[in-house]
């Protein structure tokens, strides 16, 4: 069973390297998915604004990443 176990950590580790970069992502299109939803006026902006949001989450986390 240790196999199986270390064969789901290493798929698991494919997709999601750094669990708080995955779940500021997950965080950032569930505010923005809301925001549209709710501001269908701002449906227009909603692109640029979550292009640059994940520019920022991956500039928060590269240096983050760098420090360590």
């Amino acid at each position: 069973m240790r196999w199986l176990k270390a064969a789901i950590g290493e798929i698991y580790g494919l997709f999601v390297d750094d669990g708080h970069f995955a779940l500021a992502i997950v965080a950032w299109l569930l505010f923005i998915w809301l925001g549209v939803s709710l501001l269908p006026d701002l449906a227009a902006w909603g692109g640029i604004v979550f292009f640059l949001g994940l520019a920022a989450i991956l500039l928060a986390n590269t240096r983050q990443g760098a420090r360590r």
